[in-house]
């Protein structure tokens, strides 16, 4: 999957309009989304809310329920806070407050991906019959079996390796559960201490 690809499929749709996570765009730019989000902060009169707006816990929870999110907000993993979005102007906006190489990089690959895809919306034509709107349904529902199946496979996957880690433990155990024979060791080495026997 090229650069191009990759910004197009962190590219969401949240209240009729296409947006960024402050996560994507952090690992996007290399930094972290907390510093991201603190360069932000110090020029927050540059983001008003049709720049940029914090994600409501039901938008969030449709994002964690589409995969987006792993998982959820909490201390412990996961994120921490609900996540911030930025449209198209927020992102311009961003691009003049992170100046290094990576940064403009990434803004020039982002703003190609915002072209590229209100190119291919202009493009689509829209369903416009009831048949095409039952088979884009049907597509939808089929999207979903498919990534019920990974996600169902990848928990087998995980219960194999839980068992593997399983029978480790059970034959660590076992060995720290031998009695130890009273007999001095032999020491490591070539050359032997003398027995005091052959003395």
């Amino acid at each position: 999957m090229d650069e191009l690809q990759i910004i197009q499929s962190k590219i969401y749709e949240i209240r009729n309009v296409k947006v960024m996570l402050d996560k994507d765009l952090a690992e996007l730019y290399q930094v972290t989304t907390g510093n991201l989000n603190k360069a932000v902060k110090r020029n927050i009169k540059r983001f008003p809310p049709d720049f940029m707006f914090q994600l409501t816990e039901e938008e969030f929870e449709k994002l964690r329920n589409d995969l987006i999110f792993q998982n959820g907000i909490s201390r412990w993993g996961g994120t921490r806070k609900l996540p911030y979005a930025f449209t198209e102007q927020g992102l311009a906006m961003l691009s003049g407050l992170l100046n290094s190489d990576t940064a403009i990089n990434v803004n020039i690959s982002i703003m190609r991906a915002f072209v590229a895809i209100r190119r291919m919306a202009g493009s689509l034509p829209l369903p416009n019959t009831v048949a095409d709107v039952a088979q884009l349904r049907r597509d939808i529902e089929e999207l979903k079996l498919d990534i019920e199946d990974i996600l169902a496979d990848q928990n087998d996957i995980n219960e194999s390796t839980r068992m593997q880690l399983d029978a480790i433990s059970i034959a660590l155990a076992e060995l720290q559960a031998k009695p130890a024979d009273n007999k001095p060791r032999r020491p490591i080495g070539f050359i032997q201490p003398k027995d005091e026997d052959d003395l």
